[in-house]
Parts: C-alpha cells; sequence; structure tokens
C-alpha cells in the first residue's frame, strides 16, 4: 500500500542514555549499570516508529557538535533517512534512572543550545524545502532556547505554499500559541493535562475530552484535535466526528516513547488514507506497545499489530 511522504521535525534532540541503580539517593555516589544508548527527541522517536512499523519518513534533524554526530551516526545506523540541520551549538543529553528498590524512573532532561533570529530562519526555509506536497509534516517535543514558541504557528503560514500537511504535538507556551493563532494546523495532539491546562477546567470524561477537542475544531484551531487520555486511550475530533480508542491493557515497564509512538502510529495510517477511526486505533496500540519496552525502548511491532487487532474504537 502506498504511503503518502512523511518529514518528521526535531529541534532539540537529545543522546538519552538510560540506566538503573539499586537505589536512587541523595548525598551518594550511585553505582549504576552499564547505560543504554538512544538517539532522543520528538521527532526522531517518531521517525524510528514509523520505521518499526514498516513505512518510511525522512528525519531533519537539528545536531551540533560531537553529541550531535553520534546521534547521527546512531540514526544512519538505524536506517533512517536523515537530513541533518547544524544546531548553533553542543546538542544536549539526557538521563534516566530507574531505582530498583522502588520500580521508580528518575528523568533528567538538559536544555537544548541557545537559537538566534538567524537559526530559526534556517530552520524555518530547510523545512519548507523538504516538505511534499500532499505529504505530511510532523513537529513534535520541544523547541530549544530562543525559538518562539509560535514557531509552530510560523510554519503552519509557512506550509500553506507547498501544500504539505502539518501534525503538531506540543504543550506549554507552544501549545497555547497555536490556541490563540487564526492559521489552523491539520493535526494537533496534546495529552489530558495539556487540554486541562488550556480548558482551564477538569475533564474527568472521555466526551469531556472529545467535547474540548471538538470546539477547539469550531474554533479554527486545527483540522483535527486529538487528546490523550493515558490509560482511557484516546479521542479525537474532526470532519469524521469524535471519535474514542481504548488503551490496551499492558503491563507497563515505561511509558517513555508511548506519545511518539502514537503519533507514529496514527500518521502511519493517516499516510496510507486508512479512516480516522483506523488511525487512531493503530496509534494507540502503538502507545501500549511502547509502555511494554523498557527506558527509551520504543514499540516493537508484532505487538503494536497484535493489539491492533484487539482494537476497540467507538463513535462519540
Amino acid at each position: 500500500m502506498t504511503q503518502d511522504p512523511i518529514l518528521t521535525i526535531t529541534l532539540n534532540p537529545a543522546l538519552d542514555l538510560s540506566t538503573a541503580a539499586d537505589e536512587v539517593r541523595p548525598e551518594l555516589k550511585l553505582r549504576c549499570d552499564k547505560p543504554l544508548v538512544d538517539p532522543g527527541g520528538g521527532g526522531i522517536n517518531v521517525s524510528r516508529a514509523i520505521r518499526i512499523l514498516g513505512g518510511t519518513s525522512a528525519a531533519l534533524v537539528a545536531l551540533g557538535g560531537a553529541t550531535g554526530t553520534r546521534i547521527a551516526e546512531l540514526l544512519k545506523a538505524d536506517g533512517l533517512k536523515v537530513m541533518r540541520l547544524t544546531a548553533p551549538g553542543e546538542t544536549r543529553q539526557s538521563l534516566a534512572v530507574t531505582d530498583r528498590a522502588s520500580g521508580k524512573q528518575f528523568r533528567f532532561v538538559l536544555p537544548g543550545p541557545e537559537w538566534h533570529r538567524a537559526n530559526v530562519a534556517d530552520a524555518m526555509s530547510a523545512i519548507a524545502e523538504a516538505a511534499r506536497a500532499g505529504g505530511w509534516v510532523v513537529l513534535s517535543g520541544s523547541n530549544p532556547p530562543g525559538v518562539p514558541a509560535g514557531f509552530a504557528q510560523m510554519l503552519a503560514v509557512r506550509l500553506k505554499d507547498s501544500a504539505a500537511r502539518l501534525l503538531v504535538d506540543t504543550s506549554g507556551e507552544a501549545l497555547r500559541a497555536i490556541a490563540a493563532s487564526s492559521t489552523p494546523v491539520d493535526v494537533l495532539r496534546m495529552d489530558s493535562h495539556e487540554a486541562q491546562d488550556l480548558a482551564g477546567r477538569d475533564l474527568p470524561l472521555r466526551s469531556d475530552s472529545a467535547a474540548f477537542a471538538a470546539g477547539l475544531v469550531r474554533d479554527g484551531v486545527a483540522h483535527a484535535v486529538i487528546v490523550a487520555r493515558g490509560a482511557d486511550g484516546s479521542v479525537i475530533a474532526g470532519q469524521d466526528g469524535c471519535w474514542h480508542a481504548e488503551a490496551a491493557k499492558v503491563p507497563v515497564v515505561s511509558a517513555v516513547g508511548a506519545g511518539d509512538s502514537f503519533v507514529a502510529g496514527f500518521l502511519r495510517a493517516t499516510a496510507q488514507n486508512q479512516p480516522v477511526d483506523q488511525a487512531l486505533a493503530l496509534g494507540a496500540a502503538a502507545a501500549s506497545a511502547a509502555c511494554m519496552t523498557p527506558a527509551t525502548e520504543l514499540c516493537h511491532a508484532k505487538d503494536v499489530w497484535q493489539l491492533y487487532e484487539e482494537r476497540v474504537v467507538t463513535r462519540l
């Protein structure tokens, strides 16, 4: 089955290190296991998960310094098509430490290098040049320091000329900037905490999330809005109405990468022109499968397809 082109954008990637210690306690030297090393960042993870699911994408990644070079080598070894954008400084690292005594995971995320106006303009031009008419552009993950909160809004305006479609998965000030914009993105995704913060009220029921998402669509914020409700699955509101896909009941090892895996599954199906309810179901299956894997490891294809076969999708 043919697939529309997909371009993922990662402006603030990280070299993800994950390890474990017997117990995480202050003031002590903690002896840790040999770390696992993965290339990280929202867009990178989406591209990696799309490949796991048998799809293809190009990953435009801002990289700098020795850490950036190492990430590029890891992505190449993964078989990904990487388009390198020069970052204004050394690419950051992040650290995840699992406390074996409690089973809890501690995640330490460092800031990326400071961007300047010229770096933002270069990134915007590179994305517009790489985007394909009729294809998808995925902007996922945090903005580096110095990148304006309205970057996604600016990108939506810029992509009008290329006829590419834009999916944005963001939070905080960047999410609020999109909500206040007069230029809609094609798909906007957020989790339930972000949705409640944006709504200014609790959204305890899936119907509440669906109504809030539908309101954003009516207001012209996006053509479709997805709200991830964690263990209660995900809802989407758009031109085809509102749908809910259940999250599979799986043993949760680590939720790291679940959101990016969702985006990969949803977009893999959408880029194949599958119905919205099936795309939502594949996204939910990929997110659940990612929860079954440790640390920064993403979903496994066999788990995704098994969970997809057991999907429960309901029109709201």
